[in-house]
C-alpha cells in the first residue's frame, strides 16, 4: 500500500445561539490520526462543559493508547462518558449536561479506519466523490424512520428531531456503536464528523456537489459552512464539523484529492 497522510481542518460556529456547546479537536501524529467531535446539553450552559470535557478526554486517551483498534476507541469513548458523569456533581435537574461524541481513528501506516458513536453528530465517508453516512443517529426519529413511521424527509422537518436515546452523562453506561472489523483506508477518501447543526443543512447530494468545488479540507468547511449561513433559520443551531481528507505521502507521487467519478 502507498503511504497515506491526512489533511484535516475543523470548524465551530455559534450560529444564533448565545453559547457554543459543540467542541472539536483533532491530531495527526507517528502515524496515527484522531478527530473527535461532541455536541453539548445542559441547562446555564454546561452543555459547552459536557462537550469539553468529553472530547478533551476521548482525544486524550487516543493519544496515549499504547495500540491501535477498536477496544481502546471504545474505552477512550467509556471514560469520556466517565469524564461527563464526574462533572455532574452538584448539578440538579435542567442543569445537567450530556454530550454526543462521535471520534475517528486512523492508522495510516496500516491504512485503516475505526470510527465510534453515540448520539445524533455524525460521520460521513464520501469515496469516489459518493457520499455515504457511516453513522446512524440515537435519536427517537431515526426508530420512527426505521420503523416506517416517517419518511427521511418528514424527519426532517420534526419538532422532536433532537431528542435523543442515547448520550455521554447519562446515567446508564450508553450502548457505543464502533465499526469492526477496521475499515481499509483508499486515497482519496474524505471523512466528514458533523453535529446536528451542521449536517441538517445537507443531503447526501449537497455533500457531494461541496466537495467537487474543494481543493484542500478548510476550504471544503468553508463552503460548507456559507452554505450553512445562508439557509439559517432564526436561531440557527451550533454548527460544527471536522472535515479529514486522506492524499498520497509519497512526495513523487501527486495526491490524488477526493473527486467524483464521471
Amino acid at each position: 500500500m502507498d503511504a497515506l497522510a491526512l489533511d484535516i481542518a475543523a470548524r465551530s460556529e455559534p450560529g444564533g445561539r448565545e453559547h457554543n456547546e459543540d467542541f472539536v479537536v483533532f491530531s495527526c501524529h507517528a502515524g496515527r490520526g484522531s478527530a473527535v467531535l461532541c455536541d453539548g446539553a445542559g441547562g446555564h450552559a454546561h452543555g459547552a462543559l459536557a462537550a469539553e470535557l468529553a472530547a478533551r478526554t476521548v482525544h486524550r486517551h487516543l493519544q496515549r493508547a499504547p495500540q491501535w483498534g477498536a477496544a481502546p476507541l471504545v474505552a477512550a469513548v467509556h471514560a469520556g462518558h466517565a469524564a461527563v458523569n464526574e462533572g455532574q456533581r452538584g448539578l440538579r435537574g435542567r442543569e445537567r449536561m450530556h454530550a454526543t461524541v462521535v471520534a475517528l481513528w486512523l492508522d495510516t501506516r496500516a491504512g485503516l479506519a475505526h470510527w465510534a458513536h453515540v448520539g445524533d453528530s455524525r460521520l460521513y465517508r464520501l469515496r469516489q466523490g459518493r457520499a455515504q453516512q457511516l453513522t446512524r443517529d440515537d435519536s427517537v426519529l431515526q426508530q420512527l424512520v426505521d420503523a416506517g413511521l416517517l419518511t427521511p424527509a418528514e424527519a426532517r422537518e420534526h419538532p422532536g428531531r433532537s431528542q435523543l436515546m442515547a448520550a455521554l452523562g447519562s446515567c446508564e453506561l450508553p450502548d457505543i456503536h464502533v465499526n469492526q472489523p477496521a475499515s481499509v483506508l483508499h486515497d482519496g477518501d474524505a471523512f466528514l464528523l458533523c453535529s446536528d447543526g451542521w449536517w441538517d443543512a445537507f443531503d447526501p447530494a449537497a455533500l457531494e456537489h461541496s466537495l467537487r468545488q474543494a481543493h484542500s479540507a478548510t476550504q471544503w468547511l468553508d463552503q460548507m459552512a456559507a452554505q450553512v449561513r445562508h439557509g439559517a433559520p432564526a436561531g440557527q443551531d451550533n454548527y460544527s464539523a471536522i472535515a479529514v481528507w486522506v492524499v498520497a505521502a509519497d512526495p513523487g507521487t501527486p495526491a490524488r484529492l477526493p473527486t467524483p467519478t464521471p
